[in-house]
């Protein structure tokens, strides 16, 4: 643990930014909060570094960003000859303020600078990467956080999140610089007119569109279809780009969330603006009251989420990330096959706290399926093999749980544009055959069974959060249950020491994966309980994976797992 006192006198003395200088000068003698900004350095990892705004080691500012820039640019000029890297923002707090800073200290340390001039998705900042042929991205977001939040991930020349050993060779780098005298700063504008940072222009974006639009199953579904949609971008980087996806797919039918419509880092009308959850369509909503449509569609602020609401008479129901999931599976797959264009072997990539529904869906067209640890990235890595294998057309699509979805190889991380696109066209291709979304996932059920699929989050704030967590985890790892909701586990992997013990027959296999703090309990009748922290906010995520031969069966022992999960790990409700 850092030296707290000292520390902040430091910062007294050296931080001369006026907002952390008065931060840091309000904070006088409260212990708990100069611990709280003291106790550790934000913790730079594959996703970049991911905080609370604010002045101190362990809050997003201009000095923790300044040094995490440092680092990567030692390096990326230590690994790469010439290194360029790309750099975009969302509508966060100060997004575009440290957006700036970085392309500063790049360009100081002689590495050429692509910014966008304007708040982005991410996926497209991923897109730059690779069509710039960039050593790395950077891109200012912290996703669905609350506003206090901001964060700074990182890419590495593939296009998708850095990987592990090069993130910890980057840590190795920052935590060598003195965070006051040892980055290197230069003007922007002074580097602009030299040429060291370069503005993309808006006709950049236009290949990038032209190979979502190449992702489309059925072109000309939309047309035609009198589909109404009513569009939210939760105040984020989404409206402008997924506008224009709709347009040029013929979507002519959608209403824009005005309360939601322009960034806006605070996030008035939505505290926590994750389309995982009921609140972030309340304003969607309240527009439908008046104006009703077919499907209500939200995208989180940096825009590689997307979640939706469809109308089912006057009511409108919400569909999971799984489902979606399992929706775009099957449609892809469905029409390629009735195309004739689905080729030998195809792939969807899928993290191992998804859906099995999406298995089952997959293997009944013939198609593999690939598990892959939580993280995009990994299903990155999974598409480039197949991109340098010469068999980039078999792959159909990579999804995760939490919203995330990717269909096409010109990007390497989730799309919302790209799945917005795809879930306008699929609702319109329904709607001509007179189905709702729900109609149709309601099919799947009745051939592949019910499926629920919930997560349980608990949040352990402050310094002795991880703490709690750790010893949760580690708890676990050593006393498993033998029995959850009243069904016998069955078999239990623990991806951080890549051990899969079979507790039917006494045997031990070893687990391929990368290692990972993740625990997975698997009951006798194939259920899962699943165990983890989160990568970027202080909690413990707890999945369940439910089959039943109704919902309801499903739900009653959804309840039963999580009582007794939580009361295994000690979480009080």
């Amino acid at each position: 643990m850092n030296d707290i006192h000292a520390l902040y006198q430091l910062w007294r003395e050296k931080a001369t930014e006026p907002e952390v200088a008065a931060e840091l000068a309000a904070v006088e003698g409260n212990e708990d909060e100069i611990l709280d900004r003291f106790w550790q350095d934000l913790t730079f990892g594959t996703g970049g570094l991911r905080g609370v705004l604010g002045a101190g080691t362990n809050r997003m500012n201009v000095y923790t960003v300044g040094k995490a820039t440092q680092g990567l640019a030692d390096y990326l000029n230590g690994a790469f000859t010439a290194p360029a890297v790309a750099i975009g923002y969302d509508s966060r707090i100060n997004s575009d303020r440290f957006a700036r800073i970085a392309a500063e200290v790049l360009a100081a340390n002689g590495i050429k600078v692509y910014i966008f001039g304007e708040l982005m998705p991410t996926p497209i900042v991923a897109y730059a990467v690779k069509a710039l042929g960039c050593a790395s991205g950077i891109i200012i977001t912290a996703s669905h956080n609350p506003s206090k939040y901001n964060g700074y991930k990182c890419y590495d020349a593939r296009g998708y999140q850095m990987t592990d050993a090069a993130a910890a060779k980057t840590l190795e780098y920052i935590n060598a610089i003195d965070i006051f005298e040892g980055v290197k700063r230069t003007d922007f504008d002074e580097a602009v007119a030299a040429g060291k940072i370069q503005v993309l222009p808006q006709e950049f974006l236009d290949p990038y569109f032209a190979l979502v639009k190449k992702c489309a199953i059925e072109p000309e579904a939309v047309k035609g279809s009198d589909l109404s949609v009513i569009y939210t971008p939760l105040n984020g980087t989404g409206n402008k780009q997924v506008r224009r996806i709709f347009k040029e797919i013929g979507l002519e039918n959608v209403t824009v969330v005005p309360s939601q419509e322009l960034p806006d880092g605070h996030f008035p009308t939505c505290p926590f603006p994750n389309p995982e959850i009921k609140e972030a369509f309340n304003e969607a909503f309240k527009v439908a009251e008046t104006n009703p449509a077919d499907l209500l569609l939200a995208t989180d602020p940096d825009c590689d989420r997307v979640g939706i609401a469809v109308r089912c008479g006057s009511e409108y129901k919400l569909v999971t990330g799984n489902d979606v999931g399992c929706l775009l599976t099957d449609y892809i797959l469905s029409r390629r096959m009735a195309q004739g264009k689905l080729p030998a072997k195809p792939v969807v990539i899928k993290s191992i706290v998804s859906t099995d529904m999406s298995a089952a869906i997959a293997e009944s067209y013939g198609a593999e399926v690939e598990n892959v640890l939580t993280g995009f990235k990994y299903i990155g890595e999974k598409m480039t093999a197949l991109e340098e294998a010469g068999e980039a057309d078999r792959f159909q699509i990579g999804f995760e749980e939490s919203y995330g979805y990717l269909t096409g190889m010109h990007t390497k991380d989730k799309d919302a544009v790209n799945a917005s696109m795809l879930i306008v066209e699929m609702a319109a291709f329904y709607k001509k055959q007179g189905k709702t979304l729900i109609d149709v996932l309601e099919g799947l059920y009745a051939r592949f069974g019910f499926w629920k699929n919930s997560l349980f989050n608990f949040y352990f704030e402050g310094a002795d959060g991880m703490v709690k967590m750790t010893g949760m985890m580690e708890a676990l790892r050593v006393d498993y249950p033998k029995a959850l909701g009243g069904k016998k586990i069955a078999c239990v992997t623990d991806y951080k020491t890549s051990k899969a013990y079979d507790l039917v027959f006494g045997t031990e296999s070893a687990v391929t994966l990368p290692k990972s703090n993740v625990i997975v309990l698997q009951t006798e009748n194939k259920d899962k309980i699943i165990v983890r922290p989160a990568g970027t906010e202080p909690k413990i995520k707890i999945y369940t994976m439910v089959q039943g031969a109704t919902e309801a069966d499903a739900a009653a022992q959804t309840e039963k797992y999580e009582k007794d999960i939580t009361a295994v790990l000690g979480i009080e409700e």
